[in-house]
């Protein structure tokens, strides 16, 4: 019988290899010669997949990102609530915590942070986030101070912009160590606290 092929558990074992050599060395510093050799296959099958250094970089960028989504996904999941409060707070929670797909989308996201301002696909996915992301977020803020009693305030999208900026910027302190994930998620669980105000009534805004 013929060898059936896995490919997509090829294409991960490329794109696992960019993220092991982007934290060591920097975005710059990867080939498609080295990602060869960190991930024990020849050159002809990294560009059988891949056909130029960009396109694989993109797609561990892409990747990245899945992987985080992923981790959210199955904490909400796991979490059984429908809660937008405790929703908000795991997806906000997920760049800044201990889990390694969140910590190392941070680090990789750092190490092509050089190559995003040349590259304008590059800066898209690295950018804090898309509209979609960002209406979805203000979605469950606004549901959250209804949640705790309070009204819409009419600045959803915008009190979004501001979470995920903090996040990317916590996420990037924890990355590089400069704060513990126990540090950086109290700065963010007293902003959320600010933001959609105390149960009952509405706080003065952060």
């Amino acid at each position: 019988m013929p060898k059936i092929v896995d490919h997509e558990q090829r294409r991960k074992r490329l794109v696992e290899a960019v993220w092991a050599l982007a934290v060591r060395g920097g975005i710059e510093q990867v080939t498609l010669r080295k990602v060869a050799t960190e991930a024990g296959v020849s050159m002809g099958q990294v560009q059988h997949y891949y056909a130029s250094m960009q396109a694989l970089i993109r797609d561990a960028l892409d990747q990245a990102v899945q992987a985080v989504n992923a981790t959210i996904e199955n904490a909400v999941r796991t979490a059984g609530t429908t809660s937008p409060e405790t929703i908000l707070r795991l997806c906000l929670h997920a760049l800044i915590g201990p889990d390694e797909a969140g910590r190392r989308f941070m680090r990789f996201s750092l190490a092509a942070a050089g190559r995003a301002v040349s590259d304008p696909t590059t800066a898209r996915v690295l950018a804090p986030g898309d509209d979609e992301l960002l209406a979805f977020t203000a979605g469950l803020i606004a549901a959250a101070r209804q949640e705790r009693g309070g009204e819409p305030r009419g600045t959803e999208h915008l009190d979004a912009d501001i979470c995920w900026s903090l996040v990317m910027s916590l996420g990037v302190d924890v990355a590089l160590g400069y704060r513990t994930p126990e540090a950086a998620a109290r700065v963010l669980d007293h902003h959320l606290d600010q933001l959609l105000g105390s149960p009952g009534r509405d706080a003065t805004p952060a």
